[in-house]
């Protein structure tokens, strides 16, 4: 049976190229980077090459870039690092009401530490206002965390218009950004878009698992929330994860050689998508469409399915696999935050489906999938919920 693969904002396929890099590093250069012969010299050397690598994307200095197990640890360093070194300055947070649990879970647990959290409500498109951002700052604001885009209905923030709007209230207050579903689908530019930390995640890139990047700029005020051996400038201690940093700078390089091109593709198989399933009756699409959202996530709810599992499961049977929403979502069971902060009725949110292309989708998969739905909501809908 062929495959289809649309959950792509769950996680990529790591690409070849980076798969090939990771094991010659893992069996031949597999020294430990801290080494003072030659097996760590060779090893530290694709650390830095990797940090060329990303400075480059960003528009930055080396010493601005580490490495980490993820986008889950680049955003618990940064909420929780910049949250323990403004204390004495103040204890107001700013977020928004529809963040990855990464962030979400942070912000609960310093709201338990005595931190006052502000969140942010969004429109019904799923966007955050850069007028309530500025109207919610206050003297004692320390941080603020907002996601560059929505990993489960593809909404992008104003970045660079919120970035501007915190720095001219307070240049002291430190701007997070999770960027996880941006990375490779946006040109981000910390300093222009006045971004102090930025978290990215190397399986979202076609990277592999369990390595991350986070950018932090000179000076931004935050405490290490890693001890030990002192690596990467005592920041976060732990050996590097040669193998998998290398690999994660390869596919994030080849993310942008031909970035134009791909997101331009992306968004004309959006558009196609999107328009034929408005068309399926009882659809309805969340989230901003065309090119005013991301070109790869694409958000449906569907009426009269009982659950959004059956559908999934239905259409995995035809080797289509889509998700329900955010796979990291699905271990905090419940209705979708996003979905419900966006004012979507419950009986949609439990019926919602994403679709998450890569640069490697195509329209006859596209294609495929449609006729799949056509044929199966009937069939579910005999067996409606009343």
């Amino acid at each position: 049976m062929e495959e289809i693969y649309l959950d792509n904002s769950a996680t990529t396929r790591t690409c070849d190229e980076a798969a090939r890099l990771a094991y010659e590093i893992m069996t031949k250069d597999y020294g430990n980077p801290s080494s003072m012969h030659m097996k760590g010299v060779e090893a530290e050397r694709y650390l830095r090459e990797a940090k060329a690598t990303f400075a480059n994307i960003l528009k930055c200095s080396e010493k601005e870039i580490y490495f980490t197990s993820g986008g889950t640890e680049s955003d618990n360093m940064s909420i929780i690092g910049a949250a323990k070194a403004g204390a004495r300055r103040g204890r107001h947070i700013i977020t928004s009401s529809i963040e990855h649990p990464a962030v979400a879970r942070c912000m609960e647990m310093l709201e338990g530490e005595g931190f006052e959290i502000t969140y942010l409500p969004v429109d019904p498109s799923g966007m955050v206002s850069a007028d309530t951002l500025k109207a919610a700052l206050r003297e004692d604001t320390i941080l603020v965390s907002i996601m560059y885009v929505n990993n489960e209905v593809g909404s992008v923030m104003p970045i660079g218009e919120i970035g501007a709007a915190i720095k001219a209230y307070n240049k002291d207050i430190v701007f997070h950004v999770d960027a996880v579903q941006a990375f490779g689908k946006y040109r981000i530019n910390p300093y222009k878009e006045n971004i102090d930390l930025l978290s990215v995640s190397s399986h979202k890139i076609h990277g592999p698992k369990g390595v991350g990047m986070l950018f932090v700029k000179d000076k931004t005020k935050i405490r290490s929330t890693v001890y030990g051996g002192g690596q990467q400038g005592g920041f976060r201690s732990g050996t590097e994860n040669v193998p998998g940093i290398a690999a994660m700078a390869l596919a994030a390089k080849m993310m942008y050689e031909s970035f134009d091109e791909d997101i331009n593709r992306l968004y004309e198989l959006k558009e196609y998508f999107t328009g034929e399933i408005a068309g399926i009756s009882g659809t309805h699409l969340n989230g901003p469409l065309g090119r005013a959202g991301a070109p790869h996530i694409i958000s449906v709810s569907f009426d009269d399915i009982a659950k959004s599992e059956v559908l999934l499961h239905s259409l995995e049977e035809r080797g289509i696999y889509v998700s329900s929403g955010s796979a990291c979502a699905s271990n905090h069971p419940g209705l979708s935050g996003t979905l419900t902060a966006m004012g979507i009725p419950k009986n949609l949110i439990g019926a919602t489906i994403r679709f998450s292309m890569s640069v490697h989708t195509t329209r006859e998969e596209l294609e495929k999938t449609l006729l799949a739905l056509k044929d199966i909501l009937p069939v579910l809908r005999r067996y409606k919920p009343r």
